[in-house]
């Protein structure tokens, strides 16, 4: 069924009016919150700079996914014009649960998805990013039983296979899950088939793309001088996504940070280093794409007019 165009248009212009709330009082707590040390020098190196090309791959790759799966829609788009409407998704982040980038499809001006349609693909990039999270969490679950845990040495092995184990059995009763409530909403019926369209592609996509920001976090930890593995560093930013999404705030604000700000705390990292990571990391994995989106956003409008409010 399709919606009201003036009930959609008051729905999309709200959440932009949300986002760019959201956005304004971030900023402001950034820039007058006292408690936020000023950047070291090394952040501004080439390994600085690596470390936002790699936050900047995560966004292609999504893009590309997303792109794949508009195509399975019945909307094929060239590349470079669905990689942009993609990135114009990136204001609505800011928003509860990032509902808003749900709206992704029904903003394109000529044959836009439906509601339930966009829907549908906002799913299936949220349980694919889910999974791919899950498996990247595992190198920090094994060091928190190596390092944390109350487990003789010999142990090791037998802790990393029991927090597999876990972990496999947390996907499962979440894949269950999800089952029982697909039979509720059909929506999630289409986004499992988006899942299984060109399967291994999209999923390899979705472990690149947070595997390069995990890395990225890596490079801000080793400029910081923390001695911290790179697996163990990807999985420490993959537990924070997961907490910022469990908290269904607002991109995560408050439950990210305070996660990835006490995993590097209990890894043995100052306060003062842990909070310059987890600022820096935000901005690159946050706030640069939030940005990117409001210049696509200007571009798509007034230039190429291929979206619209």
């Amino acid at each position: 069924m399709v919606t009201d165009p003036p009930a959609r248009f008051s729905i999309k212009r709200t959440l932009v009016v949300c986002a760019l709330v959201a956005v304004a009082y971030s900023l402001a707590l950034l820039l007058l919150g006292e408690g936020v040390p000023a950047l070291p020098t090394p952040l501004w190196s080439g390994t600085g700079l690596l470390a936002l090309l790699l936050c900047l791959v995560n966004y292609l790759l999504r893009g590309w996914r997303w792109c794949l799966w508009m195509a399975f829609m019945g909307r094929p788009m060239p590349l470079l014009a669905g990689l942009r409407c993609y990135l114009v998704g990136y204001v609505f982040t800011p928003t509860p649960g990032n509902l808003g980038e749900a709206l992704r499809g029904t903003l394109l001006a000529q044959r836009p998805l439906s509601a339930t349609q966009s829907l549908s693909v906002f799913g299936a990039e949220r349980l694919a990013d889910l999974s791919a999270l899950l498996i990247l969490c595992l190198p920090a679950v094994f060091w928190w039983w190596q390092h944390l845990a109350v487990l003789p040495a010999w142990a090791g092995w037998r802790s990393g296979l029991l927090a597999l184990v876990l972990v496999v059995l947390a996907a499962v009763l979440l894949w269950s899950r999800v089952i029982a409530v697909v039979r509720r909403w059909v929506w999630l019926g289409t986004a499992l088939a988006c899942l299984r369209h060109r399967a291994s592609l999209s999923m390899s996509l979705t472990l690149g793309a947070w595997l390069s920001q995990g890395v990225a976090v890596y490079l801000l930890c080793r400029l910081m001088g923390l001695d911290l593995a790179l697996l163990t560093a990807v999985g420490f930013y993959a537990v924070a996504m997961v907490a910022g999404a469990l908290s269904a705030l607002p991109a995560g604000l408050g439950g990210t940070e305070l996660a990835l700000s006490g995993l590097l705390l209990l890894h043995g990292a100052d306060a003062t280093s842990a909070l310059i990571i987890t600022f820096v990391a935000r901005i690159l994995t946050l706030w640069l794409a939030v940005a990117i989106g409001m210049v696509a956003m200007a571009y798509s409008v007034l230039v190429a007019r291929d979206i619209r409010f």
